[in-house]
């Protein structure tokens, strides 16, 4: 059985009162901050644990010694401003904010459940002053902020934390220079300087050299201390409040998974080499029963020193243990990695770059075998896709990776200028659709489609199982005579969807993965693909008998199938993991509007309507989208 337990803020109170010497009180806060978002993460079943260690201290010191919030209130015009650009240090940030009282200890035993903590963060949340986790934005906005006051006569300074890993964004460099031409002053910048970036050193990556040479040149004022030295932060503060005449950056030297030993990366940066695996992800339960007990027992003994009693907790969720077998459930990345590496053995012009996601997105294994065809960014994508235009340019075949929110976005210009070129590209969208939904919006990609579908030159395609993504890669490789885009998703498939036997890849054709005649339904990817299976489960059992169609091709129809395979059935609908405008839907609605045929039929789309996506378990955000298979079954009688 495993306890998943917590410090409420009762018995953070207690402590506060009971520990008199306000460093080792800001040090044994920093710890049971560090215990709460440990067991926030384990609860929720994903988060990030070495990003929030590593800002730990820093955080405690700007809430409990550093902000002016509790003289000013956090109404009050006057007020301090913190926010993390970087985000991924949130399961941190919140026990810190629930630690000060601005945020109840209900909503963080709640992270990343429908109604909690979104997974990165956002303004919704008590305490969260900007949107985040989408990187190099913080700056500028901080910037924004800090003008904001200017203009209004207010008060406060703006305090904006950066991962270290994030200054490889360009907006970074650009915010640092018309930061100093804006005569912007009262805003410090504060880097998490812990020398990982995803799973690698930074060194390894893009070696980011003498940080405060570089922000002085730019006209920054350069403060650096150990950030998990109170004192030292308390120093470096202090010196940072005599600056008044430009914008101030603390560089605070810390160890990614501080506090936990074998969470710490210190040997990793040391060594310059390895991976580290404690970015992201909850820790099994043999791991999260050892790292607690490290923190509690460190707590316990800091509280004995001051005749305190032991720390209180409060258990939250009891589990049975689980046994970790090796996870069976099929993921198309892998597919993916094993295909990439099997052609670029037989096509020497295929070149893949990245953008500090290499594990997530299964390069590894090529970079493995062609190291000289791999190209590394770090997180920079739009140097990295107009890299891919100049190699294009020059006879290469390039595969550009990233999360698909990130890489069709961000870079949107660059691919636009690309494929103006009218050169071969292949990107790779991974991570796309709303599952997981846990690190809430800023990393749910339901736009992807749009952005990319709007250039005449781009031919998309989601694969729905493993034998689809291996047709799906090789076909962009050797036949493909345009741009493409593929889009895969990060999780492990709900179910394998299976094919018919006589499945073939052709373009502009899907397959019919069910068989019916009152309505047919065309999805598209694992968890789309799953859910309308569903949905055709329920109907049976009403006696309305769903055709069910996977439709990889997001963006080209072959008219005369798409016709014949609609048959008789009256009505048409389309499932979109995507907001509703852009995707599927709307590509199989110009080709209703181009057949005559089909142009009286019933036709509807399904997907994201008129919001965000929300954040939470995938049962929960498909259900509150209507989009599981019982709400689309429910929706399809409502429509007849």
């Amino acid at each position: 059985m495993v306890n998943i337990s917590f410090v409420d803020k009762k018995e953070i109170d207690r402590i506060i009162n009971a520990v008199t010497d306000k460093n080792s009180r800001l040090d044994i806060l920093a710890d049971i901050c560090r215990l709460n978002a440990l067991s926030a993460v384990k609860k929720a079943g994903s988060g990030h644990l070495g990003s929030s260690f590593s800002a730990m201290e820093i955080m405690v010191a700007m809430y409990f010694s550093e902000l002016n919030l509790t003289q000013a209130g956090l109404k009050n015009k006057d007020r301090d401003i913190y926010f993390s650009s970087k985000g991924h240090d949130c399961p941190g940030h919140y026990s810190v904010l629930m630690a000060a009282g601005i945020l109840p200890f209900e909503k963080l035993i709640n992270l990343r459940r429908l109604g909690g903590l979104d997974g990165h963060p956002d303004v919704a949340i008590p305490g969260m002053e900007a949107n985040t986790g989408s990187l190099g934005m913080g700056i500028s906005k901080a910037k924004g902020m800090a003008i904001a006051k200017k203009m209004k006569g207010s008060g406060g300074r703006i305090f904006v934390m950066l991962g270290d890993g994030e200054l490889q964004e360009g907006q970074i460099w650009e915010s640092l220079q018309t930061t100093v031409a804006q005569k912007v002053s009262n805003i410090t910048a504060i880097v998490d300087f812990n020398k990982i970036q995803t799973d690698r050193p930074i060194v390894a990556n893009v070696d980011l050299g003498d940080l405060e040479s570089k922000f002085r040149i730019f006209g920054w004022h350069a403060e650096r201390c150990n950030g998990h030295d109170f004192a030292q932060l308390q120093e470096a503060f202090e010196k940072l409040k005599q600056i008044v005449n430009k914008p101030k950056v603390l560089i605070a030297d810390t160890v990614k998974g501080e506090g936990v030993s074998f969470m710490e990366g210190g040997e990793i940066v040391k060594t310059g080499c390895g991976t580290y695996k404690w970015h992201s992800g909850a820790p099994q339960d043999d791991d999260y029963t050892r790292a607690f007990s490290e923190i509690l027992d460190r707590i316990n003994k800091k509280l004995s020193g001051f005749g305190s009693a032991q720390l209180e907790l409060k258990d939250v969720e009891k589990r049975e243990s689980r046994v970790h077998l090796k996870d069976i459930a099929e993921k198309v990345v892998n597919t993916y990695a094993d295909t990439l590496v099997r052609l670029g053995a037989e096509r020497k012009d295929i070149v893949v770059l990245d953008a500090d996601l290499a594990c997530d997105c299964g390069l590894r294994p090529f970079e493995q075998a062609y190291p000289d065809r791999f190209i590394e960014h770090g997180i920079a994508e739009q140097d990295m896709v107009s890299t891919a235009g100049g190699l294009a340019k020059q006879g290469f075949l390039p595969i550009v990776n990233s999360f698909g929110v990130f890489l069709s976005s961000r870079s949107n210009e660059q691919i636009y200028n690309n494929a103006t070129e009218l050169t071969k590209i292949i990107y790779v969208c991974h991570y796309s659709g709303m599952i997981p939904a846990g690190p809430g919006k800023s990393h749910q990609s339901v736009r992807d489609i749009s952005l990319f579908g709007a250039l005449p030159n781009m031919v998309i395609v989601e694969p729905v199982n493993a034998v689809e993504t291996k047709a799906t890669l090789e076909w962009c490789v050797k036949f493909a005579k345009e741009n493409c885009m593929i889009r895969l998703i990060i999780s492990p498939s709900p179910q394998t969807i299976s094919l018919p036997q006589n499945y073939e890849f052709i373009f502009g054709r899907g397959s019919v993965i069910r068989e019916g005649n009152d309505a047919v339904i065309f999805a598209y990817g694992p968890v789309m693909a799953n859910e309308a299976l569903k949905a055709g489960d329920e109907l049976a059992k009403r006696e309305f008998s769903l055709k069910i169609i996977n439709m990889p091709w997001l963006n080209r129809v072959d008219i005369g199938w798409f016709e014949s395979v609609i048959g008789d059935c009256a009505a048409i609908y389309v499932l979109d993991d995507h907001f509703i405008y852009g995707g599927l839907g709307d590509s199989l609605l110009n080709a209703i509007n181009c057949s005559k045929a089909l142009k009286q039929k019933k036709f509807k789309k399904f997907g994201i309507e008129n919001e965000y996506p929300a954040c939470g378990t995938p049962k929960e955000v498909l259900s509150y989208h209507k989009l599981d298979g019982e709400s689309l079954a429910a929706r399809i009688l409502k429509d007849k």
